[in-house]
């Protein structure tokens, strides 16, 4: 028994797999160590999202230079195994079409750049933070924490809102006020709030706009630009501004109020309801 493992250990068969071995974990070490370097070089010149794609491309490129050169050590045909790779590719695209969409679709959104990682974005009903783009979906965070995956299909196909491309974003608020307001006066007293919050930038200026005449109220719009970082903030803090600035101008918010018209008939049909209940 141990004449056949000191044969086998000498022998050629028990030296290439050694050989092989070894050149997988070279591989695997310089895959990763390769990829990393690339991805800090790409990452100063390009964005996160192409910096990613780099990485992953040179990994995998390295990683089967060298497990091809192992297969090739341990004696097996590159030839036979990229033909019968080839065979599985095409019979594994045809039964999974919409994987194959997917990823034509992702190369299409690789090569327009409408949204890199870091970007907010609304599909749909769903706004989140992209995480990764891959070539057969990607990857959001929304706003209270949840993990959301989207086909890069889908994204082709519908209406994608790119919330943080701009450095700055215009925070539209509807504000209503009462028919007996001064509109001149409740112009100055929105442009002095946006004037002395530090979130609102003076340039753009901040828009005052008059709608439309409601039923209860004088409909308004009062636009201001932030940058896009602050912009949940501005709003939750402007709208409490403007609150106080109306209370201590004596500016009222309106609320829906109706008036009811009553005829001879029906008030003299009103009266005399009560009497007749009591005859009957």
């Amino acid at each position: 028994m141990i004449d056949l493992i000191i044969n086998y250990l000498d022998s050629d068969k028990f030296l290439s797999l050694m050989q092989a071995g070894l050149l997988f974990i070279i591989g695997f070490l310089a895959a990763s160590l390769l990829s990393r370097a690339v991805y800090k070089v790409c990452l100063k010149r390009f964005s996160p999202h192409h910096a990613s794609l780099s990485r992953r491309l040179v990994y995998w490129l390295v990683l089967a230079l060298f497990v091809a050169s192992g297969l090739k050590q341990l004696g097996f045909n590159l030839g036979v195994l990229l033909g019968a790779a080839g065979v599985l590719s095409v019979a594994i695209g045809f039964a999974s079409q919409t994987s194959v969409s997917n990823l034509i679709s992702g190369l299409f959104l690789i090569g327009e750049r409408p949204f890199q990682i870091g970007d907010t974005i609304q599909v749909g009903n769903t706004t989140g933070e992209i995480l990764s783009i891959d070539l057969l979906s990607i990857k959001l965070r929304t706003f209270d924490n949840l993990f959301v995956r989207i086909p890069n299909e889908s994204l082709i196909k519908t209406e994608v809102i790119n919330l943080t491309r701009f450095p700055i974003r215009r925070l539209d608020l509807k504000i209503g006020v009462a028919y007996k307001e001064n509109i001149n006066q409740v112009r100055q007293v929105l442009l002095k709030v946006a004037e002395q919050n530090p979130l609102s930038l003076d340039e753009p200026v901040p828009v005052f706009q008059f709608l439309s005449f409601a039923e209860s109220s004088l409909d308004l719009q009062f636009s201001v630009w932030t940058r896009k970082e602050n912009y949940r903030e501005l709003r939750t803090c402007l709208l409490e501004e403007i609150k106080q600035a109306f209370d201590q101008q004596g500016i009222d918010l309106p609320f829906p109020q109706r008036e009811l018209s009553l005829s001879q008939n029906t008030l003299a049909l009103l009266r005399n309801e009560p009497e007749q209940k009591i005859q009957r």
